[in-house]
């Protein structure tokens, strides 16, 4: 994996052909931005962001939280039972 600046990345764009996986890092806040990915990783990450919400929503459903029509998001669960303990 190589690293490369924000700026490094705007003045040579070309850089991205050369390898699968970049991570872009902000050298003055010393502050990873994010990846990049080669678009052959396009199926992978779609099937692992897919499974995890759908763990998430399984979980939800398990514990009794969120019925089928139910409003309610997860943030607003979340902030609910910790406003209980305070």
């Amino acid at each position: 994996m190589q690293s490369l600046s924000v700026s490094d990345l705007q003045r040579n764009l070309h850089k991205l052909d050369e390898f699968n996986i970049i991570e872009i890092v902000d050298k003055r806040r010393n502050q990873i931005k994010g990846y990049f990915l080669d678009c052959s990783y396009k199926e992978l990450i779609r099937k692992l962001s897919g499974e995890e919400k759908q763990k998430k929503n399984n979980l939800l459903k398990i514990v009794g939280i969120l019925d089928e029509g139910s409003d309610d998001t997860r943030e607003s669960l979340h902030e609910e039972r910790l406003a209980r303990y305070e």
